[in-house]
């Protein structure tokens, strides 16, 4: 295998998770992959058996490639025309780093990232929950002449919370791991709190950066007389939220990965967060096709018309180079 090959795809798992990297290098059409799979395997088994750690909170830091010696040998021919060929050789270096000494439950005063919540949407399955067995993102009292203006402040602050995880993520993974951002205002507080995923990946090495996103909120909103106070809690099963799900095939649509395999391993990751149901679409012109369409899969019960079902919806729209492909996910997580 020569340097070049294993380049193209170590260059794809470089800073991303463990077990992020396994999914990448299974869906790859790649023949470099299954090597890379089992130097990254090994890597992780040694660390689990020798040193104890977890699996779960390993990430690839430094994967390199470099040139070997050729391997000279013959080609087999009929009637003795063989001829010596030479085959590239190359040296594979895989680092993983263990996150598990930050904080897991709960980390105070950082950031996070916006993802469009429920309320915004005009048709789905949260409607006829609201208020029952599911609550609302933002929750504060206007006028009904200054009703519009809280609307678009809970968007401005969302997407300069946005703009910020995108410009300092510590790791670009694809998957950013934010399920929700809810908002609470008082009349000299605003209270934000982002649940999230993998809220180590943001955090490591420097702790100040709440007080950053502070100061850029106040400053895009002159919040002048309120105080603003961030706090983010970690989710215990990322994958059984349908935003940080739909993050995930997202990401393995712009690598040009095949639409059913990433729905399949996305239904994968559901299953191990236990949920009971699993829908998702696709629409556009998915694998470049010159018509649009519409795929989905379903697995389990997704019981779209009963309340007393716990049901997250998330849509989402992803930017290829083919065009753009809307996804829509329903989770059925319990009922009531």
């Amino acid at each position: 295998m020569s340097a070049h090959k294993a380049r193209r795809v170590l260059d794809q798992i470089r800073g991303r998770s463990y077990q992020e990297t396994l999914m990448i290098l299974e869906l790859m059409p790649y023949r470099a992959c299954y090597p890379i799979f089992k130097v990254i395997y090994s890597a992780a088994a040694n660390a689990k058996h020798n040193m104890g750690l977890n699996e779960e909170y390993l990430v690839i830091i430094k994967a390199t490639v470099r040139r070997g010696y050729y391997r000279e040998k013959l080609k087999p021919r009929a009637r003795g025309r063989s001829y010596p060929i030479k085959r590239p050789t190359c040296h594979i270096t895989i680092v993983l780093k263990n996150i598990s000494l930050y904080e897991e439950s709960v980390v105070e005063n950082s950031i996070g990232c916006f993802k469009k919540t429920g309320w915004i949407y005009k048709k789905k399955s949260t409607d006829i929950t609201l208020g029952t067995i599911q609550g609302h993102h933002s929750l504060w009292f206007a006028q009904p002449k200054n009703y519009s203006k809280g609307l678009q402040e809970d968007q401005k602050i969302r997407e300069c919370i946005k703009n910020y995880v995108q410009k300092n993520m510590r790791i670009s993974s694809g998957v950013e791991g934010i399920a929700r951002i809810e908002i609470q205002k008082r009349i000299d507080l605003i209270q934000i709190i982002i649940h999230m995923g993998f809220p180590k990946l943001l955090v490591e090495g420097k702790p100040r950066r709440i007080e950053e996103l502070q100061m850029n909120v106040q400053k895009e909103l002159n919040y002048v007389n309120r105080k603003l106070n961030i706090t983010i809690t970690r989710i215990t099963k990322p994958y059984g939220h349908p935003n940080i799900l739909a993050e995930f095939i997202a990401g393995q649509l712009r690598n040009r990965v095949s639409f059913r395999k990433a729905i399949k391993k996305a239904i994968e990751l559901t299953e191990q967060a236990d949920t009971k149901g699993i829908q998702v679409q696709i629409a556009g012109r998915i694998d470049g096709k010159e018509i649009a369409r519409v795929e989905w899969i379903r697995e389990g019960r997704v019981p779209l018309q009963t309340i007393r079902a716990k049901i997250d919806y998330c849509s989402y729209r992803v930017r290829t180079i083919y065009g753009v492909l809307g996804i829509k996910i329903w989770i059925f997580v319990d009922e009531e």
